[in-house]
């Protein structure tokens, strides 16, 4: 392949007409002014182009021969046979190729004199561009690119060629992170916002970094307003993205109050899934999980038979639609029978009641005492009447229970108090062979007290 020379593919009417067919019939290529800064570097661009066209591995081949040659600090000249003697590796065909392909668009220089082959200065930059980007694939940083960029102006600046155009890249880049930021956190997704919010940490080593830079563009006085416009526009931008933190944390702890635990295991939702990413085939988690189908009953003969019986033998409702109105009947005559618990709860408040104003109880001597075993007020009685009554025990001196109206709130009104204790005390029942040991005493008076005394 045959390329022309910068000056000849400038000038060149073919080469004028090939770009012109790219625009639009009325506007003409020389017009557009990005179109004039590139054309100035045509000599550059010309280089990527020797070193870039074609398939990958013919582009690997050139960079290897051009980046083995370059790092020979030794000698800044080459003979053939000092690049055979290095490049032993690549078949001589190839090489010659590459040779004549990098000679050819001044990445290497033929000095016919000496017969020996040098690397140009623009080989050289080229390179070191090249390997910026290399090392930058190397980082596992995510913002690593921002910090190329940093690095591009940081020098341009120490240099004193800081560039609108390398600016605007840098506040590009700002301002992709910005939305890509404020996507994670509007998705709600726990796993996107924590991986945002770590990339946004590093953002903001690289933010920290790029405002010392800004700091001395801005206060450059040889920098023009729109150098100073641009800086601004970056100032505000990384404004922007450092008050994105309070954004991650309300967006976080919304999640953090919305996670739903699975029983008392203390996994959670987030813990399942972060458990599934880890695997790759998700199906094979499901090999020797069950070991036939599962097969759904809704309902059994068993049931059926009920239904149908149920149906068989219901008294069928005579469908028959009547005009008229139904005959009068009298009211069937009821008698109302009080359950038998009640009798039984009106017995017992009534024996409480006793104790409460005479100090005693039936079965007690006339001794009159304080206080009482609580088994003695319940028994002697069947096991389910001595159940029902220790169950009402601790609504004596209920204040809630007092307040509403019943036999129950009577009960919490008597001026009785139940002390229970955690021991248990064996009884001689026929009905009851042990029961928690308490006590029922008479809630007194100060007074009362003093007159006793």
């Amino acid at each position: 392949m045959i390329e022309p020379t910068t000056s000849e593919a400038a000038s060149d009417p073919q080469v004028q007409d090939s770009l012109q067919a790219h625009f639009q019939p009325h506007i003409s290529a020389d017009e557009i002014e990005q179109v004039y800064h590139l054309k100035r570097a045509q000599p550059l661009l010309q280089v990527f182009t020797a070193l870039f066209h074609g398939g990958f591995d013919g582009v690997l081949v050139r960079l290897l021969v051009l980046r083995e040659l370059a790092a020979d600090t030794a000698s800044t000249s080459f003979t053939r046979a000092d690049i055979n003697t290095r490049l032993a590796y690549l078949l001589p065909e190839s090489l010659e190729t590459v040779l004549m392909r990098l000679r050819t668009n001044q990445l290497l220089a033929w000095d016919a004199q000496q017969a020996v082959y040098r690397v140009t200065p623009m080989a050289r930059n080229v390179l070191s561009a090249i390997d910026a980007l290399l090392a930058l694939g190397k980082e596992e940083d995510d913002n690593a690119e921002m910090g190329f960029l940093l690095s591009q102006v940081a020098g341009a600046q120490v240099m004193g060629g800081v560039t609108v155009d390398q600016l605007n890249h840098l506040l590009g880049r700002l301002m992709e992170l910005t939305e890509e930021f404020s996507d994670a956190i509007a998705s709600g997704s726990e796993f996107r916002l924590r991986a945002s919010q770590a990339k946004w940490h590093m953002a903001c080593d690289w933010v920290e970094k790029g405002s010392e830079i800004l700091r001395a563009i801005l206060t450059d006085e040889n920098a023009d307003s729109a150098t100073h416009k641009a800086a601004q526009a970056i100032g505000r931008a990384q404004s922007a993205l450092l008050n994105m933190q309070g954004m991650f944390s309300r967006a976080l702890n919304q999640i953090e109050r919305q996670r739903v635990h699975l029983g008392q295991s203390g996994l959670s939702t987030t813990d399942i899934k972060r458990w599934l990413l880890l695997h790759d085939d998700l199906a094979s988690l499901a090999i020797d999980a069950i070991d036939q189908p599962v097969v759904p009953l809704f309902i059994t003969p068993a049931e059926m038979i009920d239904v149908a019986e149920t149906e068989l033998m219901a008294d069928r409702i005579n469908t028959t639609v009547s005009n008229g109105l139904p005959s009068g009947e009298d009211a069937p005559t009821t008698i109302s029978d009080g359950p038998a618990m009640q009798q039984e709860l009106d017995d017992w408040l009534a024996r409480l009641s006793d104790f409460a104003a005479l100090g005693n109880f039936p079965s007690i001597a006339e001794e009159s005492p304080k206080a009482i075993q609580a088994h003695e007020s319940l028994l002697p009685a069947s096991f389910a009447v001595a159940s029902y009554r220790a169950s009402l025990l601790p609504l004596l001196g209920d204040a809630d229970e007092a307040r509403l109206q019943g036999a129950t709130a009577a009960l919490a009104r008597l001026p009785v108090t139940f002390s229970p204790q955690d021991e248990m005390v064996q009884l001689p029942d026929l009905e009851v062979a042990a029961i928690s040991l308490a006590s029922l005493s008479l809630s007194l008076n100060p007074e009362g007290d003093k007159s006793d005394e």
